[in-house]
């Protein structure tokens, strides 16, 4: 069981019922992140890996056994726990900027033309164009890892569009000139340092602790928020990729993994339809891995209908109804609640105190229960967020510490490019000197007489000797220079030819 609060009898989410999904919702200062909390642990004493983002810097207290302050006692006290205690959770940090945890990347290639647009804020025609950027480097064997990559990828096409135009379509300079300048503006947001390897192994989100609890990963995303689209977008390929790579498990008895998306708004603002379709495929269907997915949010309007109607379990706190928007929003939440004949949904909403919220949940059978007023139950780890020394302290003692801290940076399209260009600009070696001809006043010598002396020269720094034959005409003498020159031209071009292809082949297998 997952415990989440109590009224007349405590409420609990059934484990085999975590992966049908969930919702957490409410104003600023109703109680989330307790609530947050509050699950993150029931999961994790259930064995069950976590996966969450510290927005406001408040979550690492989880890794650090609770304190037992009066307004924490009054609160055990009020709800009857008579076996509480202070408890600390295993706890992996994660930061795509490697500050506050270990770095978390992802590699050009794993995150798609898709997502990226989404990122760089393409529109339709420009997410076409670096749709074939992502084609033509597959068709070329040139890995996309980091931005550098990317860069050199959209010059290389940009500078040679009319030699791909008959094979993939016409690639405007303008589309080309905006997803170059986009490109720039993510670096400078840091996407230098999220771009790149190694990349973030999936596996290592799913541990659990010597205890037997499910460890907690908790990415750092106060300065992430700062560039919004890039949060939403990194959450959104974590799912992906647990969905690609995990296998189709049906209904367990408890989760492989949960994970917590908050802030979920960011991730449908403005999103285009055929990115709004693949997330609602995605909600749908990741619950046959084993995966269950909770929003966190401060109004379900914020969420489609499709991906509402995919959330079973819901806690509800408080929402204030001061303009027409807030009141729709108000009625809205009622109605997505099995009614309670004990009280009136609607006006509950606004009349929840903080740590109080309305609860819904699915039974055994995968039906919603009638929705009950309850207080939040507290958390067993600590308040206060750790000091910068406890969270160094914590990571370094990590399993995963000195793996993600090393970059890694391996031959792709950045470097072949490069070379290639370097290859273009060097000069075309001369032909060796050919021998001069003998002169016209030199006596010939006879047919089958012993050859004249020999004569030295010099050919390729290798001292060589030759000795005259047959006396030739002048033409005799032109035509034989004239292919010597030709055989030697031939050798050093089939000589370029078949390292070249040496190479293709090399770097095509990688």
């Amino acid at each position: 069981m997952i415990p989440i609060g109590k009224s007349d009898i405590p409420l609990s989410i059934l484990p085999q019922m975590a992966n049908r999904h969930g919702l957490i919702a409410g104003a600023t200062g109703t109680g989330k992140t307790t609530t947050l909390r509050v699950l993150a642990e029931g999961f994790s004493n259930l064995g069950v890996p976590v996966f969450m983002a510290d927005i406001k810097g408040d979550l690492s207290g989880l890794a650090q056994k609770g304190e037992l302050a009066p307004k924490l006692t009054e609160r055990i006290n009020q709800l009857g726990l008579t076996q509480f205690t202070p408890d600390a959770f295993p706890v992996f940090f994660w930061d795509v900027f490697g500050q506050q945890g270990h770095p978390a990347r992802s590699t050009i290639s794993e995150m798609g033309p898709l997502l990226l647009s989404r990122v760089l804020n393409l529109n339709e025609t420009q997410s076409g164009v670096l749709n074939l950027v992502f084609k033509i480097a597959d068709d070329s064997g040139l890995l996309l890892l980091d931005l550098e990559d990317l860069r050199a990828m959209v010059k290389h096409i940009g500078d040679n569009a009319s030699e791909f135009k008959t094979e993939y379509g016409n690639m405007s300079t303008a589309s080309i000139g905006s997803i170059q300048r986009n490109l720039l503006l993510l670096e400078e947001q840091g996407g230098e340092i999220f771009f790149g390897e190694p990349a973030l192994n999936l596996e290592d989100f799913m541990q659990t602790g010597a205890d037997g609890k499910g460890v907690i990963n908790i990415l750092a995303a106060d300065k992430l928020m700062q560039t919004p689209q890039l949060y939403a977008v990194f959450l959104l390929w974590l799912l992906s990729e647990w969905f690609e790579n995990l296998p189709e498990v049906g209904d367990l008895e408890k989760p492989k993994m949960v994970f917590f998306f908050d802030e979920a708004h960011l991730l449908f603002n403005d999103a285009p339809k055929i990115l709004t379709d693949k997330i609602e495929q995605l909600v749908r269907l990741i619950r046959s891995k084993g995966v269950g997915i909770y929003f966190v949010t401060q109004n379900p309007l914020d969420l489609p209908e499709t991906v509402l109607g995919q959330l079973g379990n819901r806690v509800q706190h408080a929402l204030r109804a001061f303009t027409p928007k807030d009141q729709k929003a108000v009625k809205t939440a009622a109605q997505t609640f099995r009614p309670n004949p004990k009280f009136q949904v609607e006006s509950a909403i606004t009349e929840l105190g903080v740590g109080e919220a309305l609860v819904s949940v699915l039974d055994e059978k995968g039906v919603p229960t009638p929705v009950e007023r309850v207080w939040i139950y507290p958390p067993q780890s600590r308040f206060q967020q750790l000091s910068p020394a406890e969270r160094d302290e914590s990571i370094k003692k990590s399993i995963l510490y000195g793996h993600y801290e090393k970059e890694i940076n391996r031959e792709s399209a950045y470097e072949i490019l490069n070379k290639r260009a370097a290859e273009r600009q060097v000069p075309q070696r001369t032909a060796p000197p050919s021998i001069p001809a003998p002169t016209h006043n030199r006596p010939v010598p006879p047919p089958y007489e012993t050859p004249a002396p020999e004569r030295y020269y010099s050919y390729g720094g290798t001292r060589r000797t030759s000795y005259s034959r047959q006396p030739q005409s002048m033409p005799e003498k032109i035509v034989g220079s004239m292919a010597r020159s030709a055989a030697s031209s031939i050798g050093s071009q089939i000589g370029r030819q078949l390292i070249r292809g040496i190479l293709g082949t090399i770097l095509g297998g990688r």
